[in-house]
């Protein structure tokens, strides 16, 4: 047995080397210094399109809730009904003490949502990705991703014992060289994200769902930002293309149109049924908290039932991407609510961050790894709530910004 002050010793040398390691990571004080860090910024209101924040009030322009669901009181009261029936937390994973009836009947809504045998809820939609990529695939099997992914399919893939291609952003033709690469008898699961989060286009379903049957392969689609927006009900973009019963796996989170915490995948009963019992991220999670499960089965209703909330998101949307081309920003190829204001610099990219919060317009940066280094964008965010006044006041305080910056004329 070693004595007492030499383990200590040892340990203060293996903390020292971990500390040494990380004591030259400066970046984020780099931009502190310069006054125009842009993270972790404190809100002491509700999520809305007009939040109070650092001491003064904010339109809202980077938020992904799509819906404006996250303040709606019938969302809330669902919540606190929930919390006073089940208690704060399950206590456990729903593989043994925490399954709800309502985590089963919030799958069985979002199964008939998504056109799909079954459903299974996670405590939140990277959990879905990471989980379900992880043990989808086997070594002689297949993952091929969009470049552009989300980082939750990036670190599912990373997590896998399958073979990883990955293709240009939406080429199909790369997509394809991709699919030529692989074994005809081996499982080709092409995983891309329905609504690209950060530039707003869509995937290119149709010619996926076409090289997909050319070549026997599958197709998982994250609809975290098409659940709400685009579809029937806002089912997404998979039903947007006409394309559900051609998507074998389909993800979503409760985070963003669905005003809450969460994710879920629904893909027919057999692939369900192995996910239910090898996917490590649901297995080894704690259950979804009541409170939020019973938010997101309120917020499904309401999309369900209001068909004029999505209306009215799409009428302020097209309002913004004819404002913003108006106006002169560049914007790329978005087809959503997500509207990026592409900077190309990642100095001017915090400056206008921060000129814009201090005129009282809060939008999200984008630098890498969010995007490549010459990509370097804004994040303009709408909500069905929004009205088009308050976007024209965000064009109008944009527009000043980034001229004064010569970024655009």
């Amino acid at each position: 047995m070693q004595p007492k002050n030499k383990i200590t010793s040892i340990i203060h040398i293996k903390m020292g080397l971990l500390q040494e390691r990380f004591k030259s990571y400066r970046v984020p004080q780099k931009y502190m210094e310069a006054g125009v860090y842009p993270y972790f910024r404190e809100i002491t209101s509700k999520q809305g399109t007009v939040v109070d924040m650092e001491g003064q009030k904010v339109l809202m322009f980077g938020s992904n809730a799509y819906t404006g669901l996250p303040g709606d009181q019938r969302v809330i009261d669902a919540a606190k009904a929930a919390l006073d029936k089940y208690g704060s937390g399950c206590a456990g994973s729903r593989f043994l003490n925490g399954t709800l009836d309502i985590h089963v009947e919030l799958e069985r809504q979002l199964a008939e949502f998504e056109c799909k045998d079954e459903a299974l809820c996670f405590s939140t939609g990277f959990f879905v990705n990471s989980g379900v990529l992880a043990v989808i695939c086997g070594r002689e099997d297949y993952i091929i991703c969009d470049e552009r992914d989300h980082a939750s399919i990036v670190d599912g893939r990373r997590l896998s014992f399958a073979k990883q291609l990955k293709f240009k952003h939406n080429d199909m033709e790369d997509l394809e060289k991709q699919l030529q690469k692989c074994d005809p008898n081996a499982i080709k699961l092409i995983v891309v994200d329905g609504v690209f989060s950060m530039e707003g286009d869509l995937a290119n379903l149709p010619e996926i769902v076409r090289l997909k049957h050319k070549y026997n392969a599958s197709i998982m689609v994250d609809e975290a930002h098409g659940l709400g927006v685009f579809g029937r009900e806002g089912r997404g973009v998979c039903d947007h293309f006409g394309l559900l019963d051609e998507v074998d796996i389909i993800m979503g989170t409760f985070s963003k149109s669905l005003a809450s915490i969460g994710g879920f995948v629904a893909a027919d009963k057999e692939t369900i049924n192995y996910l239910r019992h090898t996917c490590r991220t649901y297995i080894f999670s704690a259950s979804n908290t009541p409170a939020a499960t019973a938010a997101a089965m309120e917020a499904l209703h309401i999309i369900r039932t209001e068909p004029e909330r999505i209306e009215k998101l799409w009428k302020v949307t097209n309002y913004a991407l004819k404002r913003f081309r108006e106006e002169g920003f560049e914007i790329g190829d978005t087809e959503s609510p997500i509207i990026p204001l592409y900077v190309r610099d990642a100095e001017k990219t915090f400056t206008v961050t921060k000129l814009a919060f201090d005129n009282g317009v809060f939008i999200n940066p984008v630098i890498p790894p969010a995007c490549a280094p010459q990509d370097t964008l804004v994040r303009f965010a709408l909500m069905a709530t929004h009205t088009e006044e308050q976007v024209e006041t965000g064009v109008q305080v944009l527009k000043k910004v980034f001229r004064e910056q010569g970024i655009i004329k």
